[in-house]
């Protein structure tokens, strides 16, 4: 942020900043000539001279164009003071200035090259002579009307990359400007710009003007009122041209995000900015969209993320005039006219003026520069102190005016409200304010901010309401806080007063806090016990994360803050810390994505712990490394990535390390067909975590061993090993895992076509919870059990055991299990035809799921939601539906129930009559369910594969179909599929003249269907009677 320097002896421009200059073009005043006091011959300074050779040039130009200092200050957008420091050479040119001026100018690259020979003038001079020059260390950005601009609104923030949000996104918009004021010939433009989206190309509008004049408050307040013109989504994206402690985003890495969050899945997205690009153009094609590019340092940040769509409408704001933005319409944002800033001040200040009052709002407003950021926090700092008059207050606030003269930018009016608003503050809030800027990340929680300040939860939580309250942070989000760049920067020059020790102490608090909450977050989402794990400091307070979802919505929350954190104890020589950090982020970005940031992160980790000869640490990272590259499909680089674990553990002798990595290694061949090596690999790893006395990870390789042989249709095998799973859980004594490996040796069961035996494992369970007590785990039996009987075709007893779990759970207050029963039921009603009572069940497990956070269920309930739709003809509805589900499913890396989306998906297109489609949707849902052993869902898909093929008007091939989906139908003894099956042969049968074989297949479909009590059954009588009548 801008700041006043007032023992400043070198001026480094009209808009100074504090934080080291780049050292490559430095502000800085050229030396001056003195006179010694034995005046002798003296060498000319050169570095003089090349300043010298700038100033004439510039004050010829200027002069050739017949402009004075003021009328070229104005025009460059530069105070006159500051042209004429440069002619004076009491002011060193710098880079931005030669550009602009030459531009101007037309003259080329006149002033442009003089500058360079003067920087470089300088810098050789200063290798030889480094005593010579006065380095002014406090400012680091150029002078200009753009040196220290400020976002004044809420808005949300970009990380690279973001977190993926569980469902494509909608609008991303900030909240409103509640106080928003003027701008009206502004707005009328931005309207005018929605209404003409029938141009021949997109519509861009960008935004520019000096820090604090209210860009981003007027695109926001824009937006909200053309979000009904652009139905297909409004988004709104901080490039964080101007962001403290961060880099500019880079394009790659929003596309990724912007990508992500429109629904493209991590896995699928290109690696290159230009495939990116051209992806997210592809992807808005014929879409009418809002987007706002907020923050934007220049047009190559920006080009890469604009659609080609001429419907869209793309408004960019930046502190800089996009000249180069092909195509882009300039919108020049002023100062606030008189009257609108006097009218945003009292409105802010929640007074009415009478008499006198008015005189002093509007010398307030003057004061303020008519800056709407000035206006807002001085009129907020009046809304706080009923008992003062506004006269009064006024007459306070000018008692700055002996610096409010010295400026000559706005500025510096809002460094003087922050200071002002600063020392309204007790103590403890001016600590709390200050240690804010140490924050490295985009915004904080009352959780941080504890740790930070070592302050108790609840009085962090206070302390930040007062300082939102007295608008000293932004609350972008519920109980989610941050600085404004111009506070930040403000807060950060102030804690260079606070000992060094403090400040120290205050950042490792909170990097313990992030450090140890990751950790733990990561419990619940790795699902391998880690070989190595950095010890962490348990802070005084933090988040419950209990369970998965939890855990999940807090590391998507806090991934962007997490990310900063490790890259700012990579800049800081912190490499414990940072190891620590990118090792609970691991599983998350191997779940969530995007793979590319995981990549990045896990390189930088393995290269940090090399270089501090972290030898377990390198292991780790290199291990996530290559469970990333398995992910990406790249089997190669995982294959040799996880060999160099593999012997960096066994250097280290740590054999916990060596069986992982042999089991990741099974994996890899388990993915690429060699299940001879996975299970060579596996069985190895099995050896050695039983060897350690390891026995979750004997369970892991057990599992893995039994994958294997379930791949390979042993699925004797695969029975054996999940059987030994069970008795490994036995003899732990852990009775909840038992009952879990029972539910899982009858999954196998199932495979085999065993329902009756998977029901009879299922009541082993329900014995088992019983036995113990344990009425959780009675009610999830009962579920479990339920599930089997419906499977079964059993649909009154399955409806009678969700009705008992469902009770029990409510009984118990266990909401969770409550809506996984509510769906089971509302599964019933819709297979027994009950399709209203289904879709009220659905829905409100549905709202249960969204409630609680559970993002795996909230999918299962949107896709029995849009079963029921498709099954009473909605099916627009159902698709929509079903999409959501399919985007939860892929975020949650769930490829079962991404089958099964797509299998709804296929079967809408079919409806549909998009047989391209409905034939692509249904090939991959029954390829996934393969790949998940899943055999009854793909019975399902090869019944729906036969059905579009007879619409298609193929039912030789449709009738071929519908046998292999009888096979497998009674090998699994699915009666409803054998049924589906049968039918569908009937029908096929009859469209080939077949009548007699059409009839007895439909007459076993009947006699199933009558016997389960099936919602098919009475659409199958009419068409029998239709059969035998010769009338079908």
């Amino acid at each position: 942020m801008d700041q006043l320097r007032p023992n400043a002896h070198l001026r480094a421009g009209p808009d100074a900043a504090v934080g080291p200059p780049p050292p490559e073009d430095q502000p800085h005043s050229p030396p001056a000539h003195r006179a010694p006091e034995n005046p002798a011959p003296a060498p000319a300074d050169p570095v003089r001279q090349a300043a010298e050779a700038f100033a004439a040039e510039l004050r010829r130009l200027r002069t050739a164009a017949e402009l004075s200092q003021p009328d070229l200050a104005r025009r460059l957008g530069y105070t006159k003071s500051y042209i004429t420091h440069l002619e004076r050479c009491t002011q060193a040119p710098t880079q931005p200035v030669a550009r602009q001026a030459d531009q101007f100018f037309g003259s080329g690259e006149a002033l442009t090259r003089l500058w360079h020979a003067y920087h470089t003038t300088r810098a050789a001079s200063r290798r030889q002579q480094p005593q010579r020059l006065q380095l002014a260390a406090t400012a680091h950005e150029e002078p200009g009307p753009d040196a220290a601009a400020a976002r004044n609104t809420q808005h949300i923030t970009y990380q690279a990359p973001p977190r993926p949000a569980p469902v494509a996104l909608h609008s991303t918009l900030p909240r409103d400007i509640a106080a928003f004021t003027g701008r009206d010939s502004e707005l009328h433009r931005l309207m005018r710009a929605a209404e003409d989206g029938h141009a021949p190309v997109i519509s861009i509008h960008t935004i520019d003007g000096m820090p604090g004049v209210g860009k981003t408050a007027l695109v926001t307040h824009a937006a909200h009122q053309l979000v009904k013109r652009y139905p297909d989504g409004q988004l709104f994206v901080d490039l964080h041209a101007h962001t403290a402690g961060r880099p500019p985003a880079d394009p790659s890495d929003v596309l990724a995000t912007l990508l992500i969050g429109i629904g493209v899945s991590p896995q699928n997205l290109p690696d290159t900015l230009q495939e990116r690009a051209a992806l997210w153009r592809d992807r808005l094609a014929g879409r009418r969209m809002l987007l706002i590019l907020d923050n934007a340092v220049g047009p190559d940040q920006v080009e890469p993320l604009l659609p080609a769509a001429q419907q869209c409408l793309v408004l960019v704001t930046s502190r800089r005039r996009l000249i180069a933005l092909d195509g882009a319409e300039p919108l020049p944002l002023d100062t606030l006219p008189p009257d609108q800033a006097a009218r945003l001040f009292t409105r802010l200040a929640r007074r009415t003026p009478t008499g006198t009052d008015h005189s002093a709002v509007a010398e307030a407003v003057r004061l303020c520069g008519h800056l709407p950021l000035s206006i807002t926090l001085l009129a907020a700092r009046l809304a706080h102190h009923p008992t003062r008059d506004i006269s009064t207050f006024t007459d306070e606030f000018a008692t700055a005016q002996d610096r409010l003269g010295e400026l000559e930018a706005g500025n510096r009016a809002v460094a003087a409200a922050f200071d002002l608003s600063y020392r309204d503050l007790p103590p403890h809030l001016q600590h709390l304010f200050r240690h804010l800027s140490l924050h490295p990340g985009p915004d904080i929680d009352p959780y941080a901010t504890a740790a930070l300040a070592g302050i108790p939860l609840a009085r962090a939580r206070r302390h930040l309401e007062t300082l939102y309250v007295d608008h000293l942070v932004e609350e972008p989000a519920p109980h989610r806080y941050r600085l404004h760049d111009l506070l930040r920067e403000y807060a950060h020059t102030l804690t260079t007063h606070d000992p060094t020790e403090t400040r120290s102490q205050a950042t490792q608090r909170l990097l313990a806090y992030y450090t140890h909450t990751a950790q733990t977050a990561d419990h619940h989402l790795n699902t391998t016990p880690r070989s190595h794990t950095h010890p962490t400091i348990t802070p005084d307070a933090a988040p419950e994360l209990t369970t998965r979802e939890r855990a999940l919505a807090w590391m998507r929350t806090e991934y962007p803050n997490l990310l900063a954190c490790a890259h700012h104890t990579t800049g800081r020589a912190q490499p414990a810390h940072f190891l620590a950090l990118a090792e609970a982020m691991a599983a998350f970005l191997r779940q969530q994505g995007p793979w590319d940031q995981a990549v990045t992160l896990h390189q930088t980790a393995a290269e940090t712990a090399h270089q501090t000869n972290d030898l377990h640490g390198e292991a780790g990272a290199l291990r996530n490394l290559g469970q990333v590259r398995r992910l990406t499909g790249d089997y190669a680089g995982a294959t040799e990535l996880t060999g160099q674990v593999l012997k960096l553990y066994r250097s280290l002798g740590n054999r916990h390390g060596e069986a992982n990595a042999l089991r990741n290694l099974g994996q890899v061949r388990q993915l690429t067909g060699d299940y001879a090596g996975a299970t060579e690999l596996t069985g190895q790893a099995l050896h050695l975590f039983r060897s350690l006395g390891d026995r979750h990870g004997e369970a892991n390789a057990l599992r893995d061993l039994g994958a294997v042989r379930r791949l390979r249709g042993d699925y004797t095998g695969a029975g054996e090993l999940t059987g030994l799973t069970l008795e490994l859980y036995r003899t732990l004594g852990n009775r909840h895992g038992e009952a879990y490996a029972l539910w899982d040796l009858g999954r196998v069961w199932w495979l085999t076509g065993d329902s009756a035996g998977a029901g009879e494992l299922a009541g082993q369970a329900l014995d088992l919870f019983r036995t113990l007590g344990d009425r959780h785990g009675e009610a999830y039996a009962l579920w479990a059990l339920g599930q089997v009987r419906r499977f079964m075709g059993d649909f009154a007893g399955a409806g009678e055991l969700a009705g008992q779990a469902l009770e029990l759970y409510r009984t118990l207050g266990d909401r969770h299990g409550e809506a996984y029963a509510l769906r089971d039921l509302g599964a019933v009603r819709r297979l027994t035809g009950d399709f209203a009572g289904a879709g009220g069940l659905a829905e409100q497990a549905l709202d249960l799921f969204r409630t609680l956070g559970d993002h795996l269920g909230e999918a299962y309930a949107l896709q029995d939601l849009g079963a029921v739709r498709r099954l009473t003809g909605d099916f627009a509805g159902a698709g929509e539906l079903a999409g959501q589900a399919l985007e939860l499913y892929r975020t949650l890396g769930n490829r079962h129930g991404e089958a099964g989306a797509l299998w709804d998906l296929g079967a809408v297109r079919t409806q549909a009559g998009d047989i391209t489609a409905a034939t692509e949707l249904l090939a991959r849902s029954r390829s996934l369910f393969k790949e998940v052993g899943d055999k009854q869902g793909e019975t399902d898909a090869l019944n729906s594969t036969a059905n579009l093929l007879a619409v298609s008007g193929e039912p030789q091939q449709a009738l071929t179909t519908y046998q292999q989906a009888l096979l497998l139908a009674r090998q699994i003894r699915s009666p409803l599929d054998e049924a589906h099956a049968l039918e569908g042969m009937a029908r096929c049968q009859a469209r080939t003249s077949a009548q007699q074989a059409a009839i007895a297949s439909l007459r076993k479909a009947m006699a199933i269907y009558q016997r389960i009590g099936a919602a098919e059954t009475l659409a199958a009588t009419e068409y029998l009677t239709r059969l035998e009548a010769g009338q079908a």
